[in-house]
């Protein structure tokens, strides 16, 4: 399908930490604002006329690919918001690669390796971010699990709309 809205490249969450996240996000995201479920965004806005490279790139990464560790690491401030901090040496370096590959595709907010997130919130004010830092911190528990693949989505203005998702499919 030919379409003008942006692309969006995301790590995939696995069911259980994808559920939470997203159930974290219904309860402390602005309501009227709340378009999305969890996700961790790898590239906001490749240009529409690439999908089609896009999506041969994302395949043959995940048939290059085992599932990437990550480590939950805590929350993170986003100042107006609140995060769950996640780190992957793995998932960064998938991200190198894919960046040499769509040089010249990319919007400078994708020009530098992500700081890998969830977001559960954004857009409130500073006191109820820290509210609810103060109230999650002791929650929130270190914790080990794996991305099981790459998503692409087209930006639909707001909420987004999933084109395809593929699955990391090398063993380990």
């Amino acid at each position: 399908m030919m379409t003008n809205a942006p692309l969006i490249v995301t790590a995939e969450l696995p069911e259980d930490i994808y559920s939470w996240a997203t159930q974290l996000r219904t309860d402390h995201f602005p309501p009227e604002r709340n378009f999305l479920k969890a996700h961790v965004t790898l590239f906001h806005a490749l240009p529409p006329s690439s999908e089609a490279e896009v999506r041969q790139c994302l395949a043959a990464m995940a048939r290059d690919h085992a599932p990437v560790d990550v480590r939950l690491t805590g929350l993170m401030k986003l100042g107006k918001g609140t995060a769950l901090r996640l780190e992957s040496e793995g998932m960064l370096a998938l991200w190198h690669d894919l960046a040499d590959r769509f040089h010249g595709l990319t919007t400078p907010q994708d020009e530098h390796p992500p700081r890998l997130h969830i977001t559960i919130q954004n857009k409130v004010s500073i006191e109820e971010a820290k509210a609810l830092q103060a109230e999650l911190e002791p929650r929130v528990l270190l914790r080990d699990f794996a991305f099981r693949g790459l998503g692409l989505h087209y930006y639909r203005g707001g909420p987004w709309e999933r084109v395809a998702s593929f699955a990391f499919r090398k063993s380990r």
